[in-house]
């Protein structure tokens, strides 16, 4: 990667923007479960970015040849749609703090994903990288329990689950969408999933009935936050910093993430004892060593 002048500057703009958005979504998720359960949380969220683009991809959707839609899809699901319901669950029962944090394994499913199924290389180092990373991982979970397996969280797993798609995702994007601007790949893809959000807001959930409940509109400005700014906006911002940059730069937003969500949930009176705050320097260095060329 070279990148000179303003087109670094601007990498490193849309990188940290990204990083402060998406640390500040898991304190919204946090607050926006007081009140909505978590399927409730996770098709509002979608079903509010889709609105806030659906002019953008009904103008543009037209125009895209047939052959991107499928991948278009693909990328609806696993970088929003799953991830919004998985996030959701796991954060009724993880502090929004540890959810920031293990969230920055995902680089490292960048590598292991391009590895595998985009013949990416990768150097011995960058093995090290990764199961360090797991080990981390593995120091995380089992520090809020004092290491002990019975007390182990495995709520954790669903966002382990949402850092393998989003892996794949940033793989997907760099391969076969550099043609397609960010912000048609965000819409149209949020528009392809957006009647499975609908379907399930309308056909499955008590979502109407709970509008005269206290606090209802409160947490609904916190969902529309998140789907507005944290996941149309924030995804914008990523999938056109993957075109400008390379997998593994754009990736490595996660090394920010979890700085900022510890910081608002710490603000929310969350603690972090010193065994996760090991775990979480091994996630790091794991990941550092895991995206070194």
């Amino acid at each position: 990667m070279n990148l000179r002048g303003s087109g670094k500057s601007l990498t490193w703009l849309f990188l940290i923007s990204v990083a402060l958005i998406w640390g500040t979504s898991f304190i919204l998720i946090k607050k926006s479960l007081i009140v909505f359960s978590p399927g409730e949380l996770g098709a509002l969220r979608i079903t509010m970015a889709f609105l806030s683009l659906a002019p953008v991809a009904i103008r543009n959707l037209p125009k895209l040849s047939k052959s991107k839609l499928p991948v278009l899809f693909i990328l609806g699901m696993n970088g929003s749609f799953i991830p919004a319901f998985l996030f959701a669950f796991a954060q009724t029962k993880l502090d929004s703090s540890i959810t920031g944090v293990i969230n920055t394994i995902t680089p490292i499913f960048v590598v292991i994903i391009g590895l595998l199924f985009f013949q990416q290389k990768a150097k011995l180092i960058n093995a090290i990288g990764i199961v360090i990373g797991f080990v981390g991982t593995t120091v995380l979970l089992l520090g809020a329990s004092g290491f002990s397996l019975s007390g182990i969280n495995y709520y954790a797993f669903y966002v382990v689950l949402a850092t393998v798609m989003y892996g794949a995702n940033i793989n997907l994007i760099k391969r076969y969408t550099p043609d397609i601007r960010a912000l048609d790949i965000t819409a149209i893809s949020l528009f392809l999933t957006s009647p499975f959000c609908l379907i399930y807001l309308f056909g499955y959930t008590d979502l109407m009935l709970k509008m005269n409940e206290p606090g209802f509109w409160e947490a609904f400005s916190y969902v529309s936050l998140l789907g507005i700014v944290g996941t149309a906006g924030a995804l914008i911002l990523f999938n056109r910093l993957i075109q400008i940059s390379s997998p593994l730069f754009a990736s490595s937003v996660t090394y920010l993430i979890p700085l900022v969500a510890i910081i608002w949930g710490v603000m929310d009176g969350e603690k972090i004892n010193a065994y996760q705050f090991m775990g979480m320097g091994i996630v790091l260095g794991g990941v550092w060593l895991a995206n070194r060329k």
